[in-house]
């Protein structure tokens, strides 16, 4: 078994490599990607190894960068493109949602839109505005869209090479404050498929749901809520779009709570969605209201009040404690 511990980061390196490597229709796309390996170091080494045609350095017009990608697209290639920061997607959410997402729907489905989307996303990382966000809600609600985010390295591994292989278009959120988080990566193991929830800790008495930079949070809540006796499951969501509702019912039915966790505001929240259908799918099996728990519906805060905004152990803890005084 080809086993290795490594980041988050390093996991993602190498499955872009791997891609590089297996198609040379792959390309990778950014700012400051190439020579500089990416701000994250994420791309780092692949333009020494694959040339600048393949790993290019793009302009700073993240609207030029997807536009640019969709055409590539088209003319047969398998872009993987990276918006260097979470914030700075939105002057490409025009060409995201009305091209990109709409493409394969408006030719009937003759044309395919083979484009991943690399965006490094949410706080913790002490970072000034726009550089903090939570947007992949906004993404979710666009038919057409496939959204991801890994926890952890093995995921960030198997589920890039999933998302460059895919002929739909994919947004891969990337939990930036994770980036050097290691875990363990079998790159001969075979994987769950893209969109399939993965039980991250067995529990009887509640269930906690999250994705990308929660799912750690979770299992810390879980550990500590184990020494007053208390069972939590934490179920590692891995995809917002689709969401796998049939691996959550299947643990809110043993549970009979459930408590979604996600950095981004609730207002709106990807768990607003998970909430109203388990609510839906789940209503004689719950013993509690379904809650949720995430940021505030504010602008994301400057870097000293970071620790206020985003849900941490304690409010995760909180919730816990209401849904189980039901």
């Amino acid at each position: 078994m080809a086993v290795e511990k490594m980041s988050i980061a390093k996991a993602l390196n190498e499955s872009l490599r791997k891609a590089l490597e297996t198609d040379p229709k792959v390309l990778v796309m950014g700012e400051d990607v190439g020579k500089l390996g990416g701000v994250f170091r994420i791309t780092d080494g692949l333009q020494k190894d694959f040339g600048e045609g393949r790993v290019i350095d793009t302009p700073l017009a993240e609207s030029g960068i997807v536009g640019t990608a969709i055409g590539l697209a088209l003319r047969g290639y398998r872009p993987v493109v990276e918006i260097q920061f979470d914030g700075f997607v939105f002057p490409a959410y025009d060409q995201i949602v009305t091209q990109l997402a709409k493409m394969h729907a408006r030719a009937l489905g003759k044309i395919k839109m083979p484009v991943v989307i690399r965006i490094p996303y949410g706080g913790g990382i002490g970072a000034v505005e726009h550089h903090s966000e939570s947007p992949e809600a906004l993404f979710a609600h666009v038919a057409g869209l496939k959204v991801v985010s890994p926890s952890n390295a093995g995921d960030a591994y198997w589920m890039m090479q999933q998302a460059v292989q895919s002929d739909d278009p994919v947004i891969f959120f990337e939990p930036k404050r994770r980036y050097w988080d290691k875990g363990e990566l079998d790159t001969e193991s075979i994987p769950l498929p893209l969109h399939k929830a993965v039980v991250a800790r067995e529990g009887n008495d509640l269930t906690l749901v999250a994705y990308g930079p929660m799912v750690k949070v979770c299992l810390e809540a879980a550990a500590a809520a184990q020494e007053e006796g208390k069972s939590i499951e934490v179920l590692d969501l891995r995809s917002m779009s689709p969401i796998d509702f049939d691996a959550v019912q299947a643990s809110v039915e043993k549970t009979g709570r459930l408590v979604v966790v996600h950095e981004a505001p609730v207002f709106y929240g990807s768990g607003a969605e998970i909430a109203a259908r388990i609510t839906e799918r789940c209503f004689y099996h719950l013993e509690a209201p379904v809650l949720r728990v995430g940021g505030y519906h504010a602008p994301y805060p400057p870097a000293r009040l970071e620790d206020e905004y985003l849900p941490g152990l304690d409010r995760v803890l909180d919730a816990v404690d209401r849904s189980l005084a039901f």
